[in-house]
């Protein structure tokens, strides 16, 4: 099937597409081809697009197809921002039930709410809305208070600018009125709370309630990185003036609400790991074989899967090493084979241990699977009128997403432009008569930026960059968003530039 889907796209086709000429194509393949290890890399230009998900699993497919799994110096890898994001994505409840569990899933539910020791009736049998349909809800009057946690919408979100609407359901109605805008959607709302480190933030300035939070440093936790290492963060200042860690917050609001008794096994951050690591048990992130915090800061850190070691009677020692000085786990669900069966484990996979060496995934058969679709055409391709395609991105690297901190240091703050700048091309800026530092508009559907032109080749012809870290930036962007992960498409929307006299 996957052969068949993909034999339309000869190269002929992938480069009229793509805009690389078939010999840069062929090129690339033949490179893949003689490499005897090959490492596949991509960061938020794949993933925050309306296909992102869609365009990751093709870089996997790829590296599956060319044997670039399972081996040193292979894999298909997102250099994502946060050292945490991996454990977001693996154990909370952003939009799916924690520990990696599914609302939908009455199993699930039940597992979670014994390890809660609560009913499970007061589990939501529905998933939890992903951020653009919580937008949604507020602009549709159905949400009237929301509650943000360590993020800054009021600069951060997509489609900012009056008419933008932040939603993609509000744009793509012709025949209403315009939608609010977000900073008019967050005027409809009753209640705002904001729990952040800084009540400086564009969010907490509109706050009707601001919660001070501890920074990282002043709470403990664990968190995941990119090479499925769980790794302990200790408290090492106290927190300063009222601010307390996010767990405590929540423990007192949930105290104050009169829910407490639903978290009294959820005590301490220590608990909750406990929790979240038996509700692991059997899926291919198992972590059971972690004893606690002391046994993850002993070996620096724990890649999953660990799951449980057991004491089969075919001589395997007290301690939980086999004789060759491995050990015997638990197979994690979905892996080939019996799944109550004995692995292997070498003994230095306890420092590093590289999954799908033997070409067995987690899947019933233990087959790899290739995940595709037809590709989507952009939501806003560009006309006449709008002619550019804006991609917004990292600026400098004085500068860190919506400068919540980075802006607080005098030193950063000399090393990047106090005021909004565009890339353009040469070839676009001498077609527009656009010179180096000269004052340029940049008009989208939604809104109107002006800048300085900061003429260069970094950025392709026909397509112009601003830096995310200005909040102006967002007032021209359009509210797309991939329909797996609900990742907004910040990397495409169509633009014009115009040259301002003086």
């Amino acid at each position: 099937e996957f052969a068949a889907f993909v034999r339309e796209f000869t190269p002929d086709k992938a480069a009229a597409e793509t805009g690389l000429t078939v010999g840069e194509i062929v090129r690339f393949a033949e490179t893949i081809q003689r490499g005897a290890a090959v490492s596949f890399w991509w960061t938020m230009g794949v993933n925050q697009s309306h296909q992102s998900t869609r365009t990751a699993q093709a870089i996997i497919n790829l590296a599956l197809m060319t044997g670039n799994i399972g081996r040193p110096g292979t894999g298909a890898n997102s250099l994502t921002g946060q050292c945490n994001a991996m454990g977001s994505r693996l154990f909370s409840n952003i939009t799916s039930l924690i520990g990696g569990r599914d609302f939908l899933n009455p199993a699930h539910r039940q597992q979670v709410a014994r390890e809660l020791d609560i009913p499970a009736e007061r589990i939501p049998a529905q998933n939890s809305w992903a951020y653009d349909q919580i937008l949604e809800g507020i602009r549709a009057g159905r949400i009237r208070a929301l509650w943000v946690i360590a993020t800054n919408p009021a600069h951060s979100w997509i489609g900012r600018g009056p008419g933008g609407g932040g939603t993609s359901q509000a744009q793509d109605r012709p025949d209403e009125p315009a939608p609010p805008g977000f900073d008019e959607m967050l005027d409809q709302l009753d209640f705002l709370v904001v729990q952040d480190m800084f009540p400086t933030t564009d969010t907490a300035r509109r706050a009707d309630l601001y919660l001070p939070a501890a920074g990282w440093g002043e709470k403990e936790g664990t968190f995941i990185n990119s090479e499925r290492r769980i790794g302990l963060t200790r408290k090492v200042a106290r927190a300063p003036g009222l601010a307390l860690s996010d767990f405590n917050i929540f423990r007192l609001v949930a105290q104050y609400w009169g829910c407490g008794e639903l978290f009294t096994r959820w005590n301490s951050p220590a608990a909750a790991f406990q929790i979240l690591k038996r509700l692991s048990a059997g899926q291919p992130c198992d972590i059971t074989g972690i004893r606690d915090y002391d046994h993850l800061e002993a070996e620096g850190g724990i890649q999953w899967p660990r799951p449980q070691m057991r004491n089969p009677e075919r001589g395997v020692r007290k301690d939980g090493t086999a004789p060759d000085g491995g050990s015997e786990c638990r197979r994690p669900r979905g892996a080939a084979g019996d799944l109550n069966s004995a692995f292997r484990v070498p003994p230095s996979a306890f420092k590093e241990f590289r999954l799908f060496t033997d070409g067995r995934f987690f899947t019933a058969d233990g087959k790899a699977r290739f995940v595709f679709d037809r590709p989507r055409p952009v939501p806003e391709p560009t006309d006449d009128e709008f002619p550019l395609v804006l991609l917004t991105g990292r600026g400098t690297s004085a500068q860190w997403h919506t400068n919540t901190r980075t802006e607080k240091s005098a030193v950063l703050r000399s090393l990047y432009p106090a005021n909004p700048y565009v890339e353009v091309h040469p070839s676009d800026a001498a077609r527009l008569r656009v010179a180096m530092n000269s004052r340029v508009a940049v008009v989208s559907r939604r809104g109107r930026v002006e800048c300085a032109a900061f003429v260069t080749p970094t950025v392709p012809p026909g397509q112009v960059f601003l830096p995310m870290h200005y909040a102006v930036t967002n007032q021209l962007t359009r509210a797309d968003f991939d329909p797996h992960s609900r990742q907004p498409s910040y990397k495409h929307c169509a633009v014009r530039l115009e040259p301002l006299s003086g």
